[in-house]
């Protein structure tokens, strides 16, 4: 995989430590849409060079950087982060229920950079990351029963996962409880898309 897979507790980082995790995963998104052509070079590299000096980052005005929402960026049925029903124990189900593998648009990347369970007891014991589908190879993939042993449901992970423009993806969930229905998985992640671009249908 090439990265280092750890999941960190959220009560096991400082607030400083929850604040860089989250500055580092928007540092690898604007470094990535450079290389994607995703806004004004200058405008990302000038907010990079902050970052890297050890300076508070500025606010970019080439790209928006928000929230991912599970209708709009993965072609969800609901803005809610469920899962497909979890049947089978061992087995691997989408965090996006219908959805086994969303498409990034081809002016859309994703940075994911942490993991929450809702769903309690645990139902679930490990989150893959995925490039090229359901069945590609996994780019990051992180141990969730830590969160029982921890009385904790939100993780950081160790190196965000960067999801480039165009690209096929997928995000997975081990069933450990065979419930028959479905888990609340919510990601921690980012989308990078060019500025006031971002059409939000009225439903």
């Amino acid at each position: 995989m090439g990265v280092i897979c750890e999941l960190i507790n959220c009560g096991s980082a400082s607030l400083p430590n929850q604040e860089k995790y989250r500055q580092s995963a928007i540092a690898a998104g604007l470094n990535r849409a450079i290389q994607k052509n995703i806004g004004d070079p200058q405008d990302l590299g000038a907010a990079l060079a902050a970052y890297n000096s050890g300076k508070a980052m500025p606010k970019v005005k080439s790209v928006d950087v928000r929230e991912f929402q599970p209708i709009l960026d993965a072609g969800a049925a609901l803005d809610q982060w469920n899962t497909a029903a979890l049947a089978a124990v061992g087995t691997a189900y989408s965090i996006f229920q219908a959805i086994p593998a969303p498409v990034n648009a081809n002016n859309k990347l994703v940075v994911v950079y942490g993991v929450q369970v809702e769903t309690t007891p645990l139902p679930v014991s490990r989150i893959i990351i995925r490039t090229g589908g359901a069945a590609g190879p996994a780019i990051g993939m992180y141990d969730l029963e830590q969160m029982v042993t921890r009385f904790e449901g939100f993780g950081y992970f160790s190196t965000p996962c960067v999801i480039d423009p165009s690209i096929t993806w997928a995000v997975q969930v081990l069933c450990r409880i065979a419930t028959g229905a479905l888990a609340r998985v919510q990601l921690a992640a980012l989308i990078f898309e060019p500025a006031d671009q971002t059409v939000v249908a009225q439903r």
